[in-house]
């Protein structure tokens, strides 16, 4: 049988042949040693190894965005039956369900339970959660606080708008994003700003960073919030104040 194999070798490639194989499987054995040591989820899931746990983080995940959805749309006065895009709802479990961020979970459940209509076709929001599946939980609690301080009127258009700019203190804006580095932090910002959701971050010569939010970041916290509606009237934003300036909000 020996002599059989080594006649059927005809150009003598079987031993490279069987190299290459060993080395190959060494790469994706230590490959999956590597991820079992940085990131057991991924790890299981890459090397086909007890699926069954990773499937089952994924899957309270997601049970925790759904969970958030169906709990905005009850608050909601729901007259008539509603149904979500399919391309809404793939894209929240897709995206949402790689993260345990609780805040997270409420904003892709704020984002499905704001998708919902009367004929399911809505798909507008995929505007927000291409924004939503980029952001990291300190980005997140940066962009909920920002929006929920900062003041809010109506221009020309009737569209609505920052009033004011909201500036917080490194210490303070460590504490409310939950980050130890403040490096780190100017690097969270930078993209927040790169995304339009912020005005500019930490500049240089302040002492301070600006986290206004934008139009953006407003329409899309709202969104979040699994309401429909205009970001006007989420807000309250009375018409009275209609392109009005308003003091610096400091913290």
């Amino acid at each position: 049988m020996e002599e059989n194999n080594k006649s059927l070798d005809i150009l003598g490639i079987k031993p490279i042949s069987e190299a290459i194989s060993h080395v190959t499987k060494s790469t994706v054995d230590g490959a999956a040693a590597f991820l079992g040591r940085v990131c057991l989820p991924a790890a299981e899931e890459f090397g086909l190894m007890l699926q069954d746990k990773v499937k089952a983080w994924r899957s309270n995940n997601a049970v925790a965005i759904l969970a958030a959805a169906e709990r905005k749309l009850s608050q909601k006065d729901c007259g008539e039956a509603v149904a979500v895009h399919p391309r809404m709802v793939f894209t929240a479990m897709e995206n949402g369900s790689w993260t345990d961020c609780a805040l997270l979970h409420e904003m892709w459940g704020g984002v499905l339970a704001s998708s919902a209509s009367a004929d399911g076709k809505d798909d507008s929001n995929l505007i927000y959660t291409t924004i939503l599946s980029q952001l990291t939980s300190s980005q997140a609690k940066i962009i909920a606080y920002a929006c929920e301080v900062v003041g809010k009127r109506i221009t020309p258009p009737g569209l609505i708008f920052p009033e004011g700019n909201v500036f917080v203190k490194p210490d303070e804006l460590l504490r409310l994003s939950g980050s130890s580095d403040v490096h780190v932090l100017d690097v969270e910002l930078d993209r927040l700003r790169s995304l339009d959701l912020i005005a500019s971050g930490f500049s240089y010569g302040q002492e301070q960073a600006d986290i206004t939010p934008t139009a953006l970041a407003l329409n899309m916290y709202v969104r979040c919030q699994g309401y429909r509606g205009s970001a006007i009237e989420y807000f309250g934003v009375p018409s009275s104040e209609k392109d009005e300036n308003s003091d610096i909000i400091e913290h």
